[in-house]
């Protein structure tokens, strides 16, 4: 099985998230799945930090870098996405067997697990958890060598028709070593908007780092059809 990596803008790259969104809660489909590559630099960001005092400023001095600010409908914190990074989005309906109280959890788990799985296949320390010092922290990190290697959301909608709900889980992977850029231009979007967050290169990893892990995204893709089968 080769996985397809769509490259594409940031901007449009998001919007293809939507669209997949949209069509299974429209019912076209139970699930979905797309790998896209950026084919551009962005620095994306919930909407509401478009309200700081000093968005404007900050927006513009990162577009002169080479960072132009996106915004997003979710929560967080910013993201720097460029094509050293590789996104998958997972969307499907809710299983009838997922309990309510667990569909947030499930749905981070459906999304971490194949990544785990593969980076231990490849020889890689594994783990889920909070990394001091990472852009975007959270519990549902995807960790190589205790080191962040993927960011991961999701954003729950209601299928048209009143059917259970659907997700869109999404990680940002970093394959390539742009680290010291990306943490760059966060901490200065920060700073200039008084936020106090510093984040530290060596918080992060690339996969390529450590292993060339040319098969990485198939296997990948082989582990969600095999998901999908189950649920």
């Amino acid at each position: 099985m080769t996985t397809q990596v769509i490259d594409i803008c940031v901007e449009a790259g998001l919007k293809a998230e939507q669209d997949l969104l949209a069509s299974v809660c429209a019912g076209d489909a139970d699930y979905g799945l797309l790998f896209w590559r950026p084919s551009d630099h962005a620095l994306v960001m919930p909407r509401r930090l478009s309200r700081l005092d000093g968005f404007t400023e900050a927006s513009e001095t990162l577009a002169d870098i080479g960072w132009p600010v996106l915004l997003r409908e979710s929560g967080g914190e910013p993201v720097p996405q460029s094509p050293a990074t590789v996104n998958v989005a997972l969307v499907y309906v809710q299983p009838q067997s997922d309990l309510d109280r667990d569909r947030i959890e499930n749905a981070y788990m459906r999304l971490c697990q194949p990544m785990l799985d593969v980076l231990t296949d490849l020889g890689g320390a594994a783990s889920l958890g909070e990394v001091d010092g990472a852009f975007c922290d959270g519990r549902f990190n995807v960790n190589l060598d205790d080191r962040k290697m993927v960011g991961t959301a999701q954003r729950w909608r209601q299928s048209q028709g009143g059917r259970r709900p659907v997700v869109l889980a999404h990680g940002a992977m970093l394959l390539d070593n742009e680290r010291v850029d990306m943490v760059n231009a966060v901490n200065r979007f920060n700073q200039m908007c008084e936020l106090e967050q510093r984040c530290r290169a060596q918080s992060h990893i690339a996969l390529h780092e450590l292993f060339a892990a040319p098969d990485f995204l198939d296997r990948l893709g082989e582990r969600y059809a095999d998901m999908f089968a189950r649920l």
